[in-house]
């Protein structure tokens, strides 16, 4: 990797420019670190269950939600 430094009049580090290559490499490797967090995090929740339906009529709540407040903009 070899990036470029953006700095201030003072020489401080503002900024860096990546290759484009190298800056899609760290995004690849943020979204597997994410998911990782991510699944560590579920593997600690309480497994719980509950009825189809209710989920169901959540989500569809959810989304009905979603479909006003999107009208008002």
């Amino acid at each position: 990797m070899k990036p470029q430094f953006i700095t201030d009049e003072k020489g401080n580090r503002t900024g860096v420019i990546l290759p484009i290559n190298d800056f899609n490499k760290l995004l690849e490797e943020l979204d597997e670190n994410h998911t990782a967090h991510l699944y560590d995090k579920a593997k600690e929740e309480k497994l719980t269950f509950r009825p189809l339906n209710d989920v169901l009529k959540e989500v569809e709540a959810k989304r009905t939600k979603r479909r006003v407040s999107g009208s008002d903009q």
